[in-house]
């Protein structure tokens, strides 16, 4: 019996979902690669009010954006009494060893919407090739032909190139038959804006401004292409996609800069997450996590217990859908709309 059995046999039901007998007075923790991106404070939210309303503590730390950091918080949270940890990687291979030493001492461990592999550990995300296919199919339907332009996420990243995969599923006929040219492909360090920034100018100066579409991999990417875009007066001429549903991307989608968002409901994912774990720290298996499926599309083909979530495609035919969802208020998506260029903003 490990450390942490005591705490397990304390059991109650969670009135959230359906699910096995749960333990209460846990200590969820949870380590997050870099909580100054705008969307990881809705995940925290969620996650909090599920881990809170059923009686239990939530303990986080920041690894802000350094791998080695993340290696030192998980520890920490280990050493803090956490019964169970989520875990955002900031390089998937470099916090390996962490989530072993936590698995090995019986502490759950769950990969938080980027793969880690590891048998031992859970993995709970969206259907991240999905949300490639959607942003190549957003794209396409725009722009059938001519000079692309890939924005890839963080090479660390596992997501940057299950997205990939999934937009050149979409692309990959057009591709061979040469309508569509790849022009331009880069990765984007710790997905930041700037960075995506400066690859567009790039390669907009290689190719002599002649780009016709843009695959930017998130928001904050395709915020970035797009500013590079602006300062060439091709912003709302040249299709852009992204994910997460960002509010300034959503409001860019009104304005016609940018051309589709993947949204992918973050308060969903973060409930889903304590959930999880709540059922893990008292007790659950991995198999038995309520609505669990096996997975092996990593590239190491190892197979884990998952839970996808589904996302949603946003273009500036169904922005009602955020709206509706109280995602987003009209007010934010429709600033500086002129009258009848988004339905939605009247």
């Amino acid at each position: 019996m490990n450390k942490f059995a005591a705490a397990l046999l304390c059991t109650t039901v969670f009135a959230g979902f359906a699910g096995p007998v749960l333990a209460k007075d846990l200590v969820i923790g949870v380590s997050w690669n870099n909580f100054q991106e705008e969307r990881w404070k809705t995940d925290e939210a969620a996650m909090k009010a599920v881990i809170e309303a059923n009686g239990d503590k939530y303990i986080s730390a920041d690894a802000q954006s350094s791998a080695s950091k993340q290696l030192t918080d998980i520890e920490s949270l280990i050493s803090q009494g956490a019964n169970a940890i989520i875990v955002l990687a900031q390089d998937s291979e470099a916090v390996a060893p962490a989530v072993q030493a936590a698995v090995s001492e019986g502490i759950p461990v769950i990969g938080y919407d980027r793969l880690i592999e590891n048998p031992e550990a859970f993995y709970l995300t969206f259907d991240n090739k999905e949300v490639g296919r959607m942003q190549a199919r957003g794209v396409f339907a725009v722009q059938a032909k001519g000079n692309y332009v890939f924005i890839k996420g963080n090479s660390a990243d596992p997501n940057a190139d299950f997205l990939f995969a999934g937009q050149m599923e979409v692309l990959k006929d057009a591709v061979d038959k040469g309508d569509i040219k790849n022009v331009g492909e880069a990765y984007t360090d710790n997905w930041n804006p700037e960075v995506a920034q400066a690859n567009m100018e790039q390669f907009l100066t290689a190719n002599d401004n002649k780009v016709d579409a843009v695959v930017a991999s998130n928001d904050g990417t395709a915020g970035g292409a797009i500013a590079a875009l602006t300062a060439q007066g091709l912003a709302g001429s040249v299709p852009v996609s992204g994910q997460d549903g960002d509010h300034a991307a959503l409001n860019r989608i009104a304005l016609g800069t940018q051309t589709v968002s993947v949204w992918k409901d973050a308060r969903e994912l973060g409930k889903k997450a304590a959930e999880i774990a709540i059922q893990l720290a008292g007790g659950a298996k991995l198999d038995a996590v309520v609505g669990a499926v096996k997975f092996n599309g990593g590239p190491k083909g190892v197979e884990m217990n998952a839970v996808l979530l589904p996302p949603v495609p946003i273009t500036k035919d169904n922005l009602n859908v955020v709206i509706d969802a109280g995602w987003v208020t009209k007010e934010e998506v429709c600033q500086g709309v002129p009258a009848g260029k988004a339905a939605v903003c009247g």
